[in-house]
């Protein structure tokens, strides 16, 4: 019987993957559950994965793929108007209240949307605690968001946003409180505030 081909299976192994970590966390994903889960036979998750940290690495580069759109296509970051390195918020024409506005209104957008992801998201961007094998993708999602605000401020004051950012998403989601858009707008125009000075 000649082998069927098709050349989205990776592509459904690692959204199977996402689905089997949503669904019953790090601890429950194995070759197998995945394999059930993307209705393929168990060898081509390994064929793809050869171990459960290489199909982590690829279910966490496409979180940070997907945040990176999402950030891409919030408008913050639109190529007409951007400020070149070092230019900051004046290369914009836009005040750090503007930016840190802007910036509220995604987070509070993203909560008030599937929480759910976001909660996977930050799973597997906290498994490379212990998974090292992680730790460069993790990295990768960092640089990339700072990377993108410094479009709009200095890279100091991005990496410190990012960080502010992170530190909210985690404090809401650990707690199972509800996002404080204007508490945190306030934390964002200080952090924006502190890199003009």
């Amino acid at each position: 019987m000649a082998r069927r081909y098709d050349p989205d299976r990776r592509t459904r192994i690692i959204d199977a993957a996402l689905t089997v970590i949503a669904a019953d966390g790090i601890a429950g994903l194995s070759h197998r559950t995945v394999a059930a889960e993307a209705d393929v036979p168990l060898g081509s998750t390994t064929y793809h994965f050869a171990s459960l940290d290489e199909l982590l690495v690829a279910a966490l580069r496409r979180c940070n793929e997907n945040f990176v759109q999402a950030l891409r296509s919030s408008g913050l970051f639109s190529e007409e108007g951007d400020a070149g390195p070092g230019e900051g918020d004046a290369g914009r024409g836009t005040d750090g209240a503007g930016l840190a506005e802007e910036l509220t209104r995604l987070l509070d957008r993203w909560f008030a949307g599937e929480r759910g992801a976001i909660e996977l998201e930050y799973e597997l961007y906290l498994a490379a605690l212990r998974r090292p094998a992680l730790r460069p993708v993790a990295g990768e999602w960092t640089a990339e968001a700072v990377a993108l605000l410094s479009r709009r401020t200095d890279p100091e004051t991005a990496r410190a946003l990012v960080a502010l950012m992170d530190g909210v998403c985690l404090q809401v989601l650990l707690t199972g409180g509800t996002f404080d858009a204007a508490y945190t707008r306030v934390m964002l125009e200080r952090i924006v505030a502190g890199g003009d000075a």
